[in-house]
């Protein structure tokens, strides 16, 4: 039987079983769901006749309570309105635990993108050699991050997961038992998660999804590119910040890092011990039973907190030797299974993922001045009593040269303390549960050779003297500082104590780029061709100097900003940039949107993995022509042009303080990190966090971070008769096509009618009109530069998708409106924020971000 179009595949298996299990839902027999679903699709009605009329969200509720509720008290209308936001949330968790479920079959788990695809390509192409030569290179790392962006307790994603499970298996009496109790959970947290709670949680799907997703890639691999021989290179790997990044984060202390360690130590005992006794079942042969049973006792002593003298590599070649036995006197039984547990070992050691570490530059400046200043003060000669005059030049001289040891007594500041604490516990880490459990540090807001230079100091001075096992990764994240990285990098490779330390890593120079910063820094545009362009010379600069660059994307930056398809953006990347490995931070429901089930997690790193391969054994070239080069920097500079006018505008920083949700996101309890970066009373875009940033915008529809200034970069090539030079850009470049179209789905989430009426407010009114003709430009001109009639018409199943959680969410986006037009009423009266009124409002602004950010997957 031929395949169903993906579109069709979709309704089927989605948009079907949503109206079906909704409506169940509607009729629940708890009387607050029944009432609820019951005025629910008539107040999504009004809104959507409303926002068609071009009515105002507080028109749209007062016509709705006059129409169908006109005896409701005021408060009762309020209590309904609240009820609406949490029969909204459920439905979102209804239609992402159906289109979780249905998964496998919508996407094509054997199509384009996938292992099998690419193996039988490079078959057709003679080119299997090729193939495993680059493989045993070639890494994906994917990092955790716990930025806040994912609004589901613990007890709600268990709901999920069974609510998957239950819809998958068609099993009506226990989905009618999930509805049930996902009626009667709470998804509000009433307090702020810690940075160990959010550790915990993400560990949740390193446990119970990539265990047996990466394996299960790895063991496809193993035996079908690599026809069951062994691999020495893992391939693919975790990265993990919760815990470790203390960017901004004050709650992230030592302590909580080792015990986050230690965590995921367990965890991966706890995993290995499970497996240990399903194979238990099966190796009951001689020779073999005794050391499966020795080998289940000893990770049982790990498991419970006792003494066990159980290590890495004993425990590989216990494993070793069992299949040795097995393949010579018991006819290879159960061999898969075994070569399976290995190359758990083999990818997770006794670590499971790799704990980063990341602070900012200027605090580092901070810590290290504190050092500098105690150490003089104590009469050590460590440093020059004059060091804090001499130039930045003689500075790295010196700090090339470190020698000694500090003594923290000296150290007075609780912060600096903490953070050179942190480094004793990196090494602590390591020598507990292997080098790779925490060797790496993330330098954020870097700017110069100075500041990588001052923490390679600290680390040797506090923790690691002669033999630095930590590789320091510079992040540069505004448009001055990735134009800048270049000559930072070259600074630090002609460093000859600085080169040395990388001939011991490997030769290897991990750089992260872009990061959520980029975007909100230099725009859509120029934040994307900024990164590639320093990626461009970082390579140059680091093969001139014998340096493999590893580049190490934030999610934020260039590959998916828009909620874009990351290994598109992979796979347009040409020879020039560096792409044996691919990293890139995972965040908030992209976690779980993406790697949440054991299908989404397998698909998406095999795409990922696939796409990034691709780029490298294909024989199509991918370098930009020189004309193509031109046009784009020009598109990149009037868009950085336009956006940077716009974020000048006075009204920009009180437009999103007065008329978006962007102050109520500290109020969530989603996430341990402050809201913002200073300490300042007023709102300073410097201090803004690019999560909430981002997400303010995709609260009002209005998703600037992924258009703004593309349609007016555009229109100048149209007015000036010179638009087939885009096109050809479009046409020939898979980089840019591949921007266009992450930028059409940002165009795809945005809704207008939502907050038209602002502009006819008096203070914002001509802000708002800004925004708006840009969308419209951006719009109009990106179909007429691909040739759609219709935004995201290549991604039609996509597309569906994402109208269907918008209509979900649409009565939800109204009553958010709704609720921050009273508030403005509120404060022209002069309420003040305490007021029980104001109070009650405010808390409807914050209850409603939680379902819209989860029914956006991809926001931020």
């Amino acid at each position: 039987m031929p395949t169903q179009p993906k579109l069709t595949r979709f309704n089927q298996n989605v948009l079907s079983k949503y109206q079906i299990y909704n409506s169940i839902f509607m009729t629940l027999p708890f009387d607050d769901i029944t009432k609820t679903g019951a005025l629910l699709p008539l107040f999504h009605e009004t809104c959507q006749k409303g926002f068609a009329n071009q009515e105002d969200p507080t028109t749209i509720v007062n016509t709705f309570f006059k129409k169908y509720q006109a005896r409701r008290s005021p408060e009762s209308q309020i209590n309904l309105l609240f009820r609406f936001i949490q029969y909204i949330e459920r439905q979102v968790v209804l239609f992402d635990a159906i289109e979780d479920a249905a998964f496998p079959v919508v996407n094509n788990m054997d199509g384009i993108g996938t292992l099998r695809s690419l193996k039988e390509s490079v078959i057709a192409e003679n080119k299997l050699d090729t193939l495993q030569k680059y493989l045993e290179e070639f890494k994906v790392r994917i990092v955790l991050t716990a930025h806040p962006t994912q609004f589901y307790p613990g007890s709600v994603l268990g709901i999920i997961t069974d609510l998957t499970e239950a819809i998958r298996e068609n099993d009506l009496l226990r989905i009618n038992d999930l509805l049930a109790q996902l009626g009667k959970t709470p998804f509000f947290k009433h307090k702020k998660p810690t940075p160990f709670d959010e550790a915990v949680s993400l560990i949740w799907y390193l446990e119970n999804v990539f265990y047996k997703s990466f394996g299960t890639i790895y063991d496809y691999i193993q035996q079908n590119i690599f026809d069951g021989q062994q691999i020495e290179n893992d391939i693919i790997n975790i990265g993990f910040w919760p815990g470790g990044d203390r960017d901004g984060n004050p709650f992230v202390t030592p302590e909580i890092t080792l015990n986050v360690a230690m965590r995921l130590h367990e965890t991966i005992i706890k995993n290995y011990y499970r497996d240990i006794r399903r194979l238990k079942r099966k190796l009951t042969f001689q020779e073999v039973e005794e050391r499966v049973n020795s080998l289940e006792k000893e990770l049982y002593k790990i498991i419970t907190n006792k003494k066990s003298n159980l290590t890495l590599d004993f425990f590989i070649s216990e494993m070793e030797e069992i299949k040795k036995i097995i393949v010579k006197r018991h006819q290879s039984l159960y061999l898969s299974e075994v070569n399976s547990l290995l190359n758990k070992i083999h990818l997770f050691g006794f670590h499971f993922a790799n704990l980063d570490i990341r602070q900012d530059s200027r605090k580092h400046a901070q810590f290290f001045n504190d050092i500098v200043d105690a150490l003089i003060e104590s009469g050590s000669a460590i440093f020059p009593k004059n060091y804090h005059s001499l130039s930045e030049k003689e500075q790295i001289k010196i700090l090339s040269k470190i020698e000694g040891e500090v003594d923290l007594s000296l150290i007075k500041d609780e912060e600096t303390l903490k953070a050179l604490n942190t480094m004793e516990v990196i090494k602590t880490i390591q020598e507990t549960n292997g080098e790779k459990a925490a060797n790496r540090y993330i330098i954020s807001n870097n700017q110069t050779a100075l500041n990588v230079m001052q923490l390679f100091a600290m680390l040797k001075l506090v923790a690691f003297h002669d033999n630095l096992t930590v590789d320091i990764g510079p992040l540069f994240e505004t448009i001055t500082d990735l134009q800048n990285a270049p000559k930072v990098m070259e600074e630090l490779y002609t460093n000859p104590e600085y080169a040395e330390h990388l001939k011991s890593r490997g030769n290897k120079q991990t750089i992260m780029l872009g990061f959520s910063d980029g975007t909100k820094d230099g725009g859509y545009l120029m934040a994307n061709w900024a990164i590639y362009k320093a990626k461009e010379a970082l390579t140059t600069v680091s093969r001139k100097h014998g340096i493999k660059v590893i580049f190490f994307d934030g999610r934020g930056g260039p590959p998916a900003r828009g909620g874009g398809k990351t290994h598109n953006f992979y796979a347009s990347l040409g020879p020039t940039i560096e792409d044996e490995e691919v990293q890139l931070t995972i965040q908030g429901q992209t976690i779980s949107s993406n790697f949440g089930t054991l299908e989404s997690s397998q698909y998406n790193l095999e795409q990922l993995i696939s796409s990034g391969i691709y780029n490298s054994i294909s024989d199509k070239d991918l370098s930009m022509t020189p004309e193509n080069r031109k046009v784009m920097t020009d598109l990149a500079e009037r868009s950085y042009k336009t956006y940077s006018d716009f974020k000048a505008h006075p009204k920009f920083i009180p437009y999103l303080e007065h008329m978006s949700t962007l102050k109520y996101y500290a109020k969530t309890n989603i996430g341990s990190r402050p809201s913002k970066r200073g300490k300042s009373e007023g709102l300073v875009f410097e201090d803004l966090r690019a999560i909430p940033f981002v997400g303010s915008w995709s609260q009002l529809k209005q998703n600037v971070p992924g258009f703004f200034g593309v349609g007016t970069a555009l229109k100048y090539y149209e007015d000036s008769d010179e638009f087939d030079k885009v096109q050809t850009l479009f046409k020939t470049s898979d980089f840019f096509k591949t921007l266009i179209e992450n930028s059409m789905m940002s165009l795809s989430k945005s809704f207008f009618d939502l907050t038209r009426y602002m502009a006819e407010d008096p203070e914002y009114g001509e802000f708002w009109k800004i925004i708006y003709n840009e969308y419209e430009t951006s719009k109009r001109l990106i179909l007429k530069l691909t040739g759609y009639k219709e935004l995201m018409q290549e991604e039609p199943a996509g597309k569906a998708s994402i109208a269907v959680r918008e209509s979900i969410v649409l009565p939800l986006l109204t009553i958010q409106q709704y609720a921050l037009k009273k508030i403005q009423e509120l404060e022209k009266e002069g309420v003040k924020p305490d007021d029980e009124q104001m109070k009650v409002f405010a808390n409807m602004v914050t209850r409603s971000l939680f379902g819209n950010i989860n029914a956006s997957r991809n926001s931020a």
